[in-house]
């Protein structure tokens, strides 16, 4: 059974919230997020990120960086710009892009149901990131991001969400990127306790946010290991995710730029090429249907369709791995697209528009334009404890932080 609990949420003053709530760390750049921030003292940026406090020379992991995000935590506190729900809550979260509309439930899961994989999982995670998350978490003594789950909708629940809708919003903004996002308290405990047992017998999974879950288990861990008990009702051993019905949510493609030819001239990289694919001029710029990729090379964009039969199994058959095998790691020598510093990855939200702009700027000397993956294709690989090739999925949009935080006391 999947364990799902409501917790006191730290949150925005409601005439803050607009100010406050920022994208995830991990989606842009300190000096990205310091522009953003200037000028701006509520910005939920001086806790996520709060490196862009402090001189620039200072490393991201540098003891004052930890110390500087749980002073800014404590001083928002203070100021009355975050406060604490004084009983358990879920939370209703809506985002709408486009004309398009999903609605999450806030509420906290268990870290033993991670670690039993009752919250599957299908990307690799780096010890680097996640030592980082955990002291930052540690430090702030509490979960400052969510994490984004889905449940296989099925028409489950729907009359609840329903129910849950009626509420009147605490919040209700659109940030400069053109996302709406409604936020919603439910304390209602009847509410409340048929959402839980709703959740109990589904399977979860993660789609974003694989280091902030992977992160508080472990701190989850590491506290109990220290001595400290670790009996549910210790909020370590929960953490903070919004769960989606599946069929709500939207994959964009995640593509590839690399910046050479492994020594190869365009007409010998092509000749090699056209060995495992048939290669056509087009003036299309995202490929038409899965397991076809669209190329730009010297200013023109070539439509990929493969010459050999398709592999069969679930992570194989995926169109991120049959690039990386059939011409990332043979052809170009990219073999650790992890690590390489010749490849990059460009979120499919910044249009092809995008990936002409690097290649013609000679920052790239050429890009893959890919198909999304499906829900379908991430499901079938995480049900069998798989785990795709990095970069495989781009969900949009992205939860905004600090619209509720989770204390760990």
């Amino acid at each position: 059974m999947a364990r799902i609990k409501a917790f006191k949420g730290l949150r925005p003053d409601q005439a803050l919230a607009p100010r406050v709530a920022e994208l995830p760390y991990d989606v842009l750049s300190s000096a990205e997020a310091k522009a953003i921030a200037q000028g701006k003292p509520e910005s939920f940026f001086h806790i996520s990120k709060p490196e862009i406090d402090l001189p620039e020379d200072v490393s991201l992991y540098d003891d004052r960086v930890y110390a500087t995000g749980r002073k800014n935590l404590d001083a928002f506190i203070e100021k009355g710009i975050l406060r604490k729900d004084e009983h358990d809550c879920m939370y209703l979260y809506t985002q709408v892009m486009e004309g398009r509309e999903q609605t999450g439930l806030v509420a906290c899961l268990h870290i033993d149901d991670y670690v039993n994989e009752l919250i599957k999982k299908h990307e690799l995670t780096r010890e680097d990131k996640e030592k980082d998350r955990m002291r930052h978490m540690d430090e702030l003594n509490a979960q400052a991001g969510l994490v984004f789950t889905f449940y296989k909708d099925e028409g489950k629940g729907r009359d609840l969400f329903d129910r849950a809708l009626k509420t009147a919003p605490v919040y209700d903004f659109t940030t400069g990127d053109g996302i709406r996002h409604v936020f919603r308290v439910l304390d209602d405990t009847s509410l409340i306790a048929d959402f839980t047992a709703m959740i109990a017998p589904m399977q979860l999974y993660i789609a974003d946010g694989h280091h902030r879950a992977a992160s508080a288990v472990k701190l989850g861990l590491a506290r109990r290991a220290a001595g400290k008990t670790s009996a549910d009702r210790e909020e370590f051993n929960w953490f903070m995710a919004v769960v989606f019905p599946h069929s709500q949510l939207k994959i964009f493609p995640y593509n590839r730029v690399v910046k050479d030819l492994h020594g190869m001239t365009p007409a010998q990289f092509m000749e090699k090429l056209s060995a495992k694919f048939t290669l056509s001029k087009t003036p299309a710029k995202t490929p038409p249907r899965g397991h076809s990729f669209c190329m730009y090379l010297e200013k023109q964009w070539y439509l990929m369709e493969p010459r050999f039969p398709l592999p069969s199994g679930p992570i194989e058959r995926l169109d991120v791995s049959i690039l990386q095998t059939e011409v990332l790691d043979p052809l170009l020598g990219i073999s650790d697209p992890r690590r390489d510093k010749r490849i990059d990855f460009i979120g499919g939200i910044r249009g092809s528009g995008e990936l002409e702009r690097v290649v013609d700027a000679g920052e790239f000397e050429l890009a893959f334009s890919m198909y999304a993956t499906t829900l379908e294709e991430l499901i079938s690989v995480a049900d069998i404890n798989g785990l795709m090739p990095p970069k495989s999925t781009w969900f949009e949009p992205k939860l905004r932080s600090g619209i509720v935080l989770h204390r760990l006391d």
